[in-house]
């Protein structure tokens, strides 16, 4: 007698959306951890502005420039394989940082860290488009925003506490529970789809292109006599990888891609977010810590305000793009960001907490209007190159978030920056990023022709998975 194979645990369905908060919380707490800690390791290390921001530029940069490859890896080879080669190399990081006990092995393990983001943030995010019935995607996205959410909410507060309570170590010893149990629940194998990968040399030139423009920020900061010839270094590269990628028959931006506008308009805001909002929030606990006098846990926690905001507005912004649409969705989103971003600029001369609040929970509350941004720029691909679209969007939220980051070590200054001096740059960053907002807000319109009733239907119907195909026929 035949027996029915025992139940799972959690359904496949469950466990794509559990990973999906996962990876999620992983990869961005990874930064908001080390954002908090990083003024203590810069002050146990002797380091200036520059060098502890390159804490996390040794992070972004690894991640944005594999992402751009990483994405047709995922679709040659399953979502499954490269989720379990970057939560091992993620494990590896993990434990050459938790070990350093110099600046050299800390920021070997933040690349290594990076290197393995670049893998697992494109594989999950193409099971949000290979794995769920449309109807399923944009709780996906949600759980997705919510989960970075938390991470930018717990990952201050934890920072801040084991460093204050224990020592910087413990941010990274902390990683390996989640990531064991992340290997836990991944979902089971998907169909291969066996598509080519992107062209070696451009994948290469685009990564030193990533790295040479932002070192070239970063050094300007502490050292400008080295930034012309950097900056030169990024120009040559940037037109050589142009070049090369438009001739190439593999390249790691897909003509398709470029040429979709929707897309383009998605990802532009997206690393417009990042661009400003990331650098604003990597350098507040710095900002707290030595312009308020704030310890490590109690500079991180207003931070918990702008994630609060967001997780709380994040469940109603569906309701709101059914209602008035993405534009306006997107684009008041971004304006209230903007005008967030201006009311801290404004308080920020107060060595206070308290009057900055209202600021931060603007930021928080536009925020969460870019849920959207995900799923309409997935929705208007073909499930085939679902995997490079993953990993292009999340490479330009990246290289964004990077690229804030030095921008800020810029308008701060890279060496020790105190005292008013540092209020004095902090509200240039405050105000650089409130700019940023506006800008993509104006951006949002473009948005407009990917939800229009027709192309929505004819999404879905192009869409249904493969099983609800099958009962379709069957019907008939």
């Amino acid at each position: 007698m035949h027996r029915a194979p025992a139940p799972s645990w959690i359904s496949d369905r469950g466990r794509v959306l559990v990973t999906i908060a996962s990876i999620a919380f992983l990869s961005s707490a990874d930064n908001s951890v080390v954002s908090a800690a990083a003024p203590s390791i810069a002050e146990e290390m002797g380091l200036g502005t520059a060098a502890t921001q390159g804490i996390t530029v040794a992070y972004l940069l690894p991640f944005a420039g594999l992402l751009l490859a990483a994405g047709s890896f995922v679709d040659r080879f399953g979502e499954r394989a490269m989720l379990r080669l970057g939560l091992f190399g993620f494990t590896v990081g993990t434990i050459m940082a938790g070990m350093a006990h110099g600046f050299e092995l800390l920021l070997a393990g933040r690349v290594v860290q990076g290197l393995a983001a670049a893998v697992i943030v494109p594989a999950t995010l193409s099971l949000v488009r290979t794995r769920l019935a449309p109807d399923d995607r944009p709780k996906a996205a949600a759980t997705w925003t919510v989960a970075l959410a938390a991470a930018l909410a717990l990952g201050p507060a934890l920072g801040g506490f084991a460093t204050a309570n224990v020592h910087w170590s413990w941010v990274f010893w902390g990683f390996l529970p989640p990531l064991a149990f992340t290997w836990l629940v991944l979902p089971p194998p998907g169909p291969k789809r066996f598509t080519k990968s992107a062209d070696p040399l451009s994948t290469v030139l685009a990564a030193v292109s990533m790295l040479a423009v932002t070192g070239a920020l970063l050094i300007v900061a502490e050292a400008p006599v080295w930034a012309a010839p950097v900056a030169l270094a990024a120009a040559g590269s940037g037109v050589a990888f142009a070049m090369r990628d438009r001739r190439s028959r593999n390249p790691v931006l897909p003509r398709e891609l470029i040429r979709n506008r929707v897309f383009g308009a998605a990802l532009a805001i997206q690393s417009l977010w990042g661009l400003g909002v990331t650098g604003v929030t990597v350098v507040t606990p710095l900002v707290h810590q030595r312009w308020l006098g704030l310890d490590p846990a109690e500079a991180a926690l207003p931070l918990v305000a702008v994630a609060g905001a967001l997780v709380c507005t994040a469940p109603f912004v569906p309701k709101v793009l059914a209602r008035v649409g993405p534009a306006r969705t997107v684009g008041g989103g971004m304006l209230v960001v903007a005008f967030g971003l201006i009311l801290v600029a404004v308080v920020n001369g107060s060595p206070e907490v308290l009057p900055r609040l209202p600021g931060l929970l603007l930021i928080g509350f536009g925020s969460a209007f870019t849920v959207p941004l995900t799923t309409t720029a997935l929705d208007v691909v073909e499930g085939g190159m679902a995997g490079v679209a993953s990993g292009v969007l999340s490479a330009g939220r990246e290289f964004a978030s990077a690229l804030g980051v030095a921008f800020t070590t810029v308008l701060i200054g890279g060496g020790i920056v105190l005292g008013q001096e540092l209020a004095d740059g902090y509200t240039r960053t405050l105000l650089a990023a409130a700019a940023l907002q506006i800008v993509a807000a104006l951006l949002a319109p473009r948005l407009v022709p990917s939800l229009s009733p027709k192309h929505k239907t004819k999404l879905r119907s192009a869409q249904l998975p493969d099983n609800a195909d099958h009962r379709k026929s069957s019907v008939r």
